[in-house]
């Protein structure tokens, strides 16, 4: 099970970094998203950050369980939050970019409870 929970963290906080990199970057596709979504660009490195810090977080629930939780929940919110913004436009055919990440932190999540030894 410790195996899983590191592959899947390891995938999730990857992901988040790239992402957040993304929005550093402010890449023409990552604008024209936000755009759609009707997000305020002022959000952008916010966003990012909250990613970086997210995929750090997952990263160091390695080592530091509750920091992993942590960050798991954090970004599990986040991408709630991704996923009611891509509804609230009725942009349902990149509702799977959210989810996938939401997934991919509540995957994490799941298999750090469940290897957590608890005294």
């Amino acid at each position: 099970m410790f195996a899983a929970y590191i592959a899947v963290t390891v995938l999730a906080a990857t992901a988040n970094l790239w992402a957040a990199t993304n929005d550093f970057r402010r890449l023409e596709w990552v604008v024209a998203n936000l755009d759609e979504l009707k997000v305020s660009r002022s959000w952008l490195s916010t966003l990012g950050a909250l990613k970086a810090l997210g995929g750090l977080g997952l990263l160091a629930g390695l080592v530091a369980p509750w920091i992993g939780i942590a960050a798991a929940i954090g970004l599990i919110l986040f991408f709630i939050g991704a996923c009611a913004f891509t509804v609230r436009v009725r942009w349902y055919k990149h509702l799977v970019y959210p989810t996938v990440w939401l997934m991919l932190a509540a995957g994490s999540l799941v298999l750090r409870i469940s290897t957590v030894r608890l005294h």
